[in-house]
């Protein structure tokens, strides 16, 4: 079965994400390509990860700009599963990264909402 190989992030500056995503946010640097012109292919990936990774992609021009931070429309926009959430959300917190709530324990599983270094909103989920 197919399965999506990769999500297009948008972002100001290649190297302050990269360095967010992996200091932050635990995340492996999976490849990153000079493609000329200012251009690179830089994919990221959660530790351990074996299908998805996120392309990180700076904007170009006024367009793309304003929608770093705000891909998703405010919502939430990614999802980021563990194994272990209490392990992940302190190891999380203790990098720096942004809780916008405190965790929840729902029927689904446990979650906490968070922001990456422009503001786009994810969960952090242990699903049951």
């Amino acid at each position: 079965m197919p399965a999506i190989g990769a999500l297009t992030l948008l972002v100001r500056d290649y190297d302050e994400a990269i360095a967010w995503y992996r200091d932050k946010a635990g995340f492996q640097l999976v490849g990153d390509t000079d493609l000329g012109g200012g251009k690179r292919w830089v994919l990221m990936a959660p530790r351990g990860a074996l299908e998805t990774r996120l392309l990180l992609a700076r904007a170009v021009g006024p367009e793309q700009e304003a929608q770093v931070g705000c891909q998703a429309g405010g919502r939430v926009f990614l999802f980021l599963h563990t194994d272990d959430f209490v392990r992940d959300h302190a190891a999380m917190q203790a990098a720096g990264v942004v809780f916008l709530e405190e965790p929840r324990h729902e029927a689904y599983g446990s979650v906490a909402v968070f922001q990456d270094l422009y503001g786009n909103k994810w969960d952090l989920l242990q699903l049951r």
